[in-house]
């Protein structure tokens, strides 16, 4: 059941992230790595930003175990939603009226002319969070009742809607694209609202929201409000390191040459493949299932379905890093140089998809473990640890970025990476993290990785000459 979830997410991530990369080779063959790719990067990452961080991460997270816990779970619901999505939607209408200062806000390194532009993207970009929280909201409903495929297939939905907005846009001045761009996300979220919408007709769910509106004034459900609003406060946090990092990646490279948010847009897309793919995947799959476990007291239980998902998704992320690393020039040139995208830009792109590549493991890991805590409402601690993470990021900007450029930045995200694995695994517990390493697993890993090694430096080898 399990790894039936974890493929069921994965191949619709997979499914999606196809749709991604087709996106993203119209995107760098009609737009290139240049100002206005630079614009709708930055009004499109506000928006993914409170996505990451507040739909898919921490809501997810504290919404499900104290549903599973709820002893009045309609209520519950109907009240957390309607909470949240009124709070984005007034957000939502903030951001429209102050535009030109978030937009400054994401990228001081423009100009006045640039921000004028990018100012109305990002007011309608934003308007995609609401639509994604309702997304998220039902998916979380779904996810309780053991049906990922939705979830997972509908993220496509946005990129398809992107796809179409370049075809039908293509040989138009660029303004006009990214205009198109930006009113196709909010279509894309739209058609995600509406299949989740269906999907949760079609399990009879909608009678939660029905009883809920009908006892909405009734105060049964208020103490788990309070518990859940305070978790979730403590998940913002500790969803926030990986997320804000990237929000301040795009801030500083501003300052940099141009083109420079494009290439770390363009080598993070890449590596968020494999973490999405294999550590989000694993994570929504087993983080339902742990905690009813946790809930019954089948804590043993629990612990070995993580220790099979920790040896899983170590052998994937491995892998993974070492693939991405040693062939980072090769697949970035596969993958993006044709049209706009120059030579110049594949190595710039490599060479930041490298740095990016070191914090793999790590944060995929980290994302693993982290689930454990949330399971056990131990949401305060993971923002601690998050807090430190950050602290680290931040700290690791002043010395990285001055020698290594906009390569610093990456390198800065990835070693806060390590700091925030090595922190989660201890509050994990270090007996138990030994306990999962004491395995034969580890002499098949330690293999794989020699036969591994030599295989991808032939394979580079061979494609350097091809390519």
């Amino acid at each position: 059941m399990i790894f039936k979830n974890f493929f069921t997410n994965s191949i619709g991530i997979l499914v999606s992230r196809i749709f991604g990369l087709i996106r993203d080779l119209l995107t760098a063959s009609v737009l290139g790595a240049n100002v206005y790719s630079d614009i709708f990067f930055v009004a499109f990452k506000f928006p993914n930003l409170f996505r990451r961080i507040f739909a898919e991460g921490a809501f997810g997270q504290t919404f499900i175990p104290v549903f599973v816990n709820s002893k009045n779970r309609s209520i519950f619901a109907y009240k957390t939603f309607t909470k949240f999505l009124i709070f984005l939607i007034f957000l939502s209408f903030i951001v429209t009226i102050f535009s030109g200062f978030f937009a400054k806000l994401m990228a001081l390194g423009f100009d006045d002319a640039t921000l004028a532009i990018a100012s109305p993207l990002v007011a309608i970009n934003f308007y995609y969070l609401p639509l994604i929280f309702t997304v998220t909201f039902l998916g979380s409903l779904l996810q309780y009742k053991n049906h990922f495929a939705t979830t997972a297939f509908s993220t496509a939905l946005l990129n398809i809607s992107l796809i179409g907005s370049l075809l039908l846009t293509d040989g138009m001045d660029k303004k006009s694209i990214v205009y198109a761009m930006s009113y196709a996300v909010l279509i894309g979220g739209f058609l995600q609202v509406l299949t989740h919408f269906l999907a949760i007709k079609n399990r009879n769910l909608l009678k939660l929201f029905k009883f809920g509106f009908a006892n909405r004034k009734k105060k049964r459900a208020l103490d788990e409000n309070k518990k859940f609003f305070h978790s979730f406060f403590h998940a913002i946090i500790g969803n926030s390191t990986p997320q804000i990092s990237a929000f301040l990646d795009t801030a500083i490279a501003s300052f940099l040459l141009t083109g420079s948010i494009s290439y770390l847009y363009y080598a993070n897309r890449i590596f968020q493949l494999p973490l999405a793919l294999f550590a989000i995947a694993l994570s929504i799959g087993i983080f339902p299932k742990v905690t009813r476990l946790i809930k019954n007291s089948e804590n043993i239980k629990a612990f070995m379905l993580f220790k099979n998902g920790f040896w899983f998704l170590l052998f994937l992320l491995t892998m993974s890093a070492l693939g991405g690393f040693i062939l980072s020039e090769e697949i970035v040139k596969l993958l993006f140089q044709r049209g706009a995208f120059s030579r110049e830009d594949t190595i710039q792109s490599a060479a930041i998809l490298q740095m990016y590549l070191v914090g793999l493991v790590p944060y995929g890991l980290a994302k693993l473990f982290s689930l454990w805590l949330y399971a056990n409402m131990r949401h305060k601690e993971a923002a601690k640890i998050a807090l430190f993470a950050l602290s680290t990021n931040i700290l690791l900007y002043a010395v990285l970025v001055e020698p290594l450029g906009v390569k610093g930045l990456a390198l800065a995200s990835s070693c806060a990476g390590i700091v925030l694995l090595g922190f989660t695994i201890h509050s994990f517990g270090i007996k138990k993290f030994l306990d999962i390493i004491r395995d034969k697993k580890l002499a098949i890993f330690t293999g794989m990785l020699i036969v591994y090694i030599p295989a991808l430096l032939y394979i580079k080898e061979i494609t350097s000459a091809y390519l």
